[in-house]
């Protein structure tokens, strides 16, 4: 395989990428607002240091997962250790290629989320010390296991799909495997509200009631179409009260958590719902599908790139991307990517989840009880009122909590 041709192409996606993100991303959320936190102003010195704890315990655990994670998956991808690894879970079977991906993905999978359980115990431990967590030790055991399995499942996915096109195009599978990962993001992000999210929780309508009459009137208000608003069982893990949107087209649809419906009064859901609604009338899900699918097609030429340096190849053990044994390594370089690119997607959902509160405040004209309920949230959900720049970066997908009071006060100046 040459290299310049997925380097053009390379070249020619992160030029659209960028003119996509320039084009579509709300830079400006509240054009001429001067969005100035203060958590100070806005909680008191108790509710700030009972914040602070909570994260100076839970914060160690979550960085030292993450390296753990990415220093073991390093060591599996670059030393021939992940090699035998996948050769290894697969004889009992035969040993082909597809045993070897689906075993091999599978069991590096099952591998790092073993080394750092009991990283994930502690920070489940911080978590129901604080009152977050309602789940027992089983059922907490029993969605690790289902996170495997899923995580593994749709990993195995597209590795299955790279490594069969690179046995019948060793030429040319980087451009066939761009085309698929894309059309995989595309497709799962239409599936993932019926396949993915049913596994982890329940979804009942909203009981008919003056709450959903409210619901619905609003987004026709909108002019948003939405025939159902599902209420899921979050209870069950966490008191933390939330709410999201997912899927597009069909399989579009809001959800609200239990916990909020339960404790919430009707107003503040209604302005839950006005942000989800900003979502979907500006067709979030499908706009981050499509970023997310150039993503993904430029990830491949780029992992193309990186599989004809031949030292890396000589490293891992496996002889290309039609070998079997370049999971690891495939997985490896996936994580590395993610992570280096990571504060550049947050710093995107972050400007979208703006415009969303923005458009809760447009439809509802509700600026104090936005302000009571973003005050509320925080301290039942213990957010991070004044994130370190690492942490904001590496984990905030939402602006915070003193972020969005200080964008309610200059909504309130600048539509007067």
């Amino acid at each position: 395989m040459t290299r310049r041709a997925p380097t053009v192409a390379l070249a020619v996606l992160l030029t659209v990428l960028c003119l996509a993100l320039v084009v579509t991303v709300p830079w400006t959320p509240l054009p001429g607002a001067d969005v100035v936190p203060d958590p100070a102003r806005d909680f008191t010195a108790a509710q700030i240091a009972r914040e602070v704890a909570f994260h100076d315990a839970l914060r160690p655990t979550s960085y030292a997962s993450l390296a753990v994670s990415l220093v073991l998956l390093t060591l599996l991808g670059l030393t021939r250790v992940g090699a035998r690894l996948v050769r290894a879970v697969a004889r009992p079977l035969g040993g082909g290629w597809v045993w070897q991906v689906l075993l091999g993905t599978l069991a590096v999978t099952a591998l790092v989320r073993l080394v750092t359980l009991p990283l994930r115990a502690r920070s489940e431990s911080v978590l129901r010390a604080y009152g977050l967590s309602t789940q027992t030790w089983p059922s907490w055991l029993l969605d690790v296991g289902r996170g495997v399995l899923v995580d593994a499942g749709l990993t195995a996915l597209a590795l299955l799909t790279l490594v069969g096109l690179g046995r019948v195009a060793r030429r040319t599978w980087w451009a066939w495997g761009a085309a698929a990962t894309a059309l995989l993001v595309v497709a799962g992000s239409f599936a993932y509200p019926l396949v993915v999210e049913p596994v982890f929780n329940s979804f009942t309508s909203l009981p008919a009631g003056p709450l959903r009459d409210e619901v619905l009137d609003l987004a026709a208000r909108d002019g948003v179409a939405v025939d159902d608003v599902l209420v899921s069982d979050a209870s069950r893990r966490t008191t933390a009260l939330n709410a999201y949107v997912s899927g597009f087209g069909s399989t579009r649809r809001v959800v609200l958590y239990d916990t909020l419906v339960a404790r919430a009064t009707p107003q503040e859901v209604a302005l839950v719902v006005a942000h989800e609604l900003g979502h979907a009338e500006e067709r979030d899900v499908l706009v981050g599908t499509a970023l997310g699918a150039l993503g993904a097609a430029a990830a491949v030429c780029a992992l193309a790139l990186l599989l004809s340096w031949s030292p890396v190849l000589r490293r891992s053990g496996a002889e290309g991307i039609h070998d079997p044994r370049i999971v690891p390594l495939v997985l490896a370089l996936v994580a590395v990517g993610s992570f280096a690119v990571g504060p550049a997607s947050n710093l995107v959902s972050r400007r979208i989840e703006a415009r969303a509160d923005v458009h809760s405040l447009d439809l509802t004209r509700d600026p104090r009880t936005f302000a009571d309920s973003q005050r509320r949230l925080a301290l039942a959900n213990l957010s991070d009122l004044d994130p370190h720049p690492l942490a904001y970066a590496l984990f905030a997908t939402h602006p915070s909590t003193t972020e969005r009071l200080a964008m309610v006060r200059e909504w309130e100046r600048l539509r007067g």
